[in-house]
Order: structure tokens, then C-alpha cells, then sequence
């Protein structure tokens, strides 16, 4: 018995410590000063694209599943048609799951000045079978979309790529045939310097009322908002300074709250997108989210329809977005934050 107590203990000193020490990176981080793009949109014109789109993948497609192969490939000739009215064109990476070929789609901007380096930006495409799957992932993907509008013209230091996931969603979740562990561990048998990367998951659902947002852990609603109005940013303790990066670009930009965390794996749910991909081939990286079932209560069920998201919000995030792909990738000739050390294997 008291061997249990001393454990438990540990478990929250350990938590506690991690928790606590973010904030003073935060602080520091703040120091950077990036100039924010002029506006390229009205946030009404951006909330209507983004509706479309919405409405598009879980209306007119529907749920698109790894065991919904038809509507699955609607969805990626959606994206690629929304990508070619944009002047864009995208890659496709091309991999097999139990016998037939699946395609991550990559909107690829070169860098001028460090080349070699890359910022990713990403979004899955698939849902939870039977599921309409408008915030999961409906909502990263109309995002991603309407970034990729915005940074057409975009002339960055860094490359920058934008990514549009397949296959991230159960049984194929966290195997290696997960569409971003593909695109993760080709990138380090390449040994491409991933400057850092950004998993957009579940963008859309925001609710003002006291208490209507969970956490994983108890007493963690004194440390962060119980209204479940912001965007989270939410990373592991290696890619803390990639969380403020991220986390103070947004907040220079945007006026949609931000929460932030960078914690240990053993947090429930903080690896639960494309970003955990990343991590096990050793990258930096990080989740933008309305943090999903900890306040999303139409999680992988029927009721994730479009009706349920805020397009307003959801604007305001993609006006923020913009600003931290300047951030990360850098305006040629502006300048841009230093890089990040690129960790060992399995780092």
C-alpha cells in the first residue's frame, strides 16, 4: 500500500514539474518579434471557403474510411481539384495497405535560401468508419486547403510542405502503414532536415460555457481555461520550443485564445494524431487541436456534422496559421528563428 501512495506521488510530482516548466519557455519565447502578414482575406470570405469545404467532405462525401475506398478517393480528387483552382499542384506519395495503393497528397513551396531544410504542415483526409468526420478531420483539411491558397504566392527561406494525410484513423492508427508514419520515415531514411511539424486535428468545435472543457489529468483546470473557446497547441517535452513558437505565433495574429502545452508521452491523448508519426522518427513536432473528446462530445460518432463547427473561429485559426508559416518557414530576405537541432533516432 504504501509503495502504490509513494508511486502515485511520483506520477503527479513528475507531471506537475513537466507542466510547471512550460510556462517559462513561453515567456521566453515571447522575445521573438516576426512581422505579421498584412490581411489576405476577410474573415467572412474565409468562413464560407471553409464551410464549402466542410460540407463538401462530410456532406456530399460523407464518411471516408480506410473500408470506404470509393469515398476516400473522392476526397483526395476534392482536395486536388480545391488545390488546382489555386494555381497548386501536389505530389503523390504512393504506398500500399493490404493490397491496394493509398496516397498522402504534398503541396511542396521551395525554399530560397535554406533549401534543405523543411517545415511540414498536415492534415488527414480519412475518417472513423460511418462517420461524417466534419471536425475529425473535415476541419484541418479546410484549413490546410485555405492555407495552401493563402501562401500560393509565398517565397519562403525554408521549403515548406503541405500535406494532406490518408489513413490516420483506427485499425490503421499507429502502424506503420499510417499514412504519416510513411511520410515521416521516408523523410528520415532521407535524412531530411525537418525543421519542425504541424498536425492540424480537429479545428472546429468551440464551446463558451464554463466547464465545457476536460483534461487528461486532475488539476489541470487550474492551469488552463474550463471554457473550451481556444485552439490548443500541444507538443512532448522535446518540441516545447516548437510549442511556443507555434503558441506565440498564433496569439501575434489572431485573436482566437490559445492554450499550450508540452508534456510527456504518458499524457492520454497527446500523441493521438499525425504528429506522434514524426516523433517516433525522432522530429519535432506539434498538434493544433480543439483538443477532440476533451471537449468534442461528437467524437467518432454520427453527430460530427457540419452544423456543430464554428466558421468563425475556425477563420480566425487559419488567419493565425498564415502568420506561423511565415514564422517557421521564414519570409526570404526577413529573417526567421533559428533552427532547431534535429534529434537522433527515436529522440
Amino acid at each position: 500500500m504504501v509503495r502504490k501512495m509513494l508511486y502515485a506521488l511520483l506520477f503527479v510530482l513528475v507531471v506537475a514539474a513537466s507542466l510547471l516548466a512550460y510556462p517559462v519557455i513561453r515567456i521566453k519565447m515571447t522575445d521573438t518579434v516576426n512581422p505579421v502578414p498584412g490581411p489576405f482575406f476577410s474573415s467572412d470570405d474565409a468562413g464560407t471557403r471553409l464551410y464549402r469545404h466542410v460540407h463538401h467532405l462530410s456532406v456530399t462525401i460523407g464518411s471516408r474510411s480506410v473500408f470506404e475506398v470509393e469515398r476516400l478517393d473522392r476526397a483526395e480528387q476534392y482536395i486536388l481539384s480545391v488545390l488546382k483552382e489555386s494555381g497548386l499542384s501536389a505530389e503523390r506519395q504512393t504506398f500500399d495497405y493490404e493490397g491496394r495503393p493509398y496516397h498522402n497528397l504534398i503541396v511542396t513551396i521551395d525554399g530560397l535560401e535554406r533549401r534543405e531544410e523543411t517545415v511540414i504542415i498536415g492534415a488527414h483526409y480519412d475518417t472513423i468508419e460511418g462517420t461524417p468526420g466534419a471536425d475529425d478531420n473535415a476541419s484541418g483539411v479546410a484549413v490546410l486547403l485555405e492555407l495552401c491558397r493563402a501562401l500560393r504566392d509565398f517565397r519562403p527561406e525554408r521549403t515548406l510542405k503541405l500535406i494532406f494525410f490518408t489513413l490516420e484513423e483506427p485499425p490503421v492508427f499507429s502502424t506503420s502503414r499510417m499514412g504519416s508514419y510513411v511520410c515521416a520515415s521516408e523523410a528520415r531514411r532521407r535524412g531530411e532536415a525537418v525543421h519542425g511539424m504541424i498536425s492540424l486535428e480537429m479545428v472546429g468545435y468551440y464551446d463558451d460555457r464554463e466547464g465545457s472543457q476536460a483534461f487528461p489529468l486532475p488539476g489541470m483546470g487550474a492551469m488552463f481555461s474550463k471554457r473550451g473557446n481556444f485552439i490548443g497547441v500541444v507538443g512532448n517535452l522535446p518540441s516545447r520550443e516548437l510549442v511556443a513558437s507555434v503558441a506565440n505565433a498564433l496569439k501575434r495574429a489572431s485573436p482566437l485564445p490559445v492554450e499550450s502545452l508540452a508534456a510527456p508521452p504518458f499524457i492520454p491523448g497527446i500523441s493521438f494524431s499525425d504528429h506522434g508519426s514524426f516523433w517516433k522518427a525522432g522530429y519535432r513536432a506539434v498538434m493544433i487541436t480543439d483538443t477532440a473528446f476533451y471537449r468534442n462530445p461528437n467524437y467518432h460518432t454520427a453527430g460530427d456534422t457540419v452544423e456543430t463547427l464554428r466558421f468563425d473561429r475556425m477563420a480566425e485559426l487559419l488567419r493565425g496559421m498564415v502568420h506561423v508559416a511565415h514564422t517557421l518557414a521564414g519570409t526570404s530576405g526577413a529573417g526567421s528563428e533559428g533552427p532547431l537541432p534535429i534529434p537522433p533516432q527515436g529522440g
